[in-house]
């Protein structure tokens, strides 16, 4: 399916690795020119490599750092500056350290709202001008399941998500007809994490092999499994692409039917 971005340009932070990197993949297949960032520059120029590979459009990387307002700032100029302009917004970032809500000190609170919610903040900021120029253009949320249903020990990301997900809904209107913007709220995907919880089980002996583990943490999925990157990817590309064109303001879960909730 030709998804019609094929020479935009497409931003996509914290993407040099789990789902920021499948969501870059996929808009670059499809033949956007893809923007990627990372802070640390190794990762980031190895990640690229990797998305060049498959790549139908232009893609570079540019180092910055979400929680620096004037990283994010040089981000997005830089975007516009290479390639003349911006159609495509995704934002996404690391989880927040995990533990319950009585052992979470005042600086995890501070440190998690300035990487979960600020840096979403300051980038769609510096943004919005760009994606509303030259007909409009879209902007998707990375979220995460944990904003319908909060997930044991993960007080922060169940709490300061919630955040983007007001933001993202606020701006579904506020920007709009100009620019559309959407959340995707992923389960369990084969990520890095994931990919080290796995290997720590069987090194512990829970599991004889990575296959049996990364089974077994699937095996409470509907859908018998846990999902891989790309499949999130792909669908952050068609929500950035005119086939969604209707779609706007919502949060889309994308975790294989995990989840409890009845919305």
């Amino acid at each position: 399916m030709d998804l019609q971005i094929a020479g935009n340009t497409a931003l996509v932070t914290a993407s040099s690795s789990g789902l920021g990197k499948a969501s870059a993949t996929a808009l670059a297949r499809e033949g956007a020119n893809v923007v990627m960032n990372g802070r640390t520059q190794e990762t980031l120029d190895e990640a690229v490599e990797e998305v060049r590979e498959v790549a139908s459009g232009d893609v570079v990387g540019v180092q910055a750092d979400l929680t620096v307002k004037e990283d994010v700032e040089r981000l997005v100029e830089t975007t516009v500056e290479e390639f003349g302009g911006l159609d495509h917004l995704v934002t996404s970032a690391g989880g927040p350290p995990s533990g319950p809500f009585m052992e979470t000190s005042d600086e995890d609170w501070e440190d998690a709202f300035e990487l979960l919610v600020m840096s979403v903040v300051r980038t769609v900021q510096a943004a919005a001008d760009h994606l509303a120029a030259d007909g409009g253009g879209t902007y998707v949320a990375i979220t995460s399941r944990s904003v319908k249903e909060a997930i044991p020990s993960l007080v922060l990301s169940n709490s300061v998500r919630m955040g983007v997900i007001g933001l993202e809904k606020t701006i579904s209107t506020e920007l709009a007809p100009e620019v559309r913007s959407n959340a995707v709220l992923p389960g369990a995907h084969e990520t890095r994490r994931i990919r080290e919880l796995v290997e720590q089980g069987v090194e512990r002996g829970d599991y004889d092999s990575y296959e049996e583990g990364l089974a077994a943490r699937g095996e409470s999925n509907p859908l018998g499994r846990v999902g891989d990157p790309m499949e999130l990817g792909n669908t952050v590309a068609f929500l950035s692409s005119p086939l969604s064109g209707y779609i706007n303001g919502v949060s889309i879960p994308i975790d294989g039917g995990d989840s409890n909730s009845n919305l």
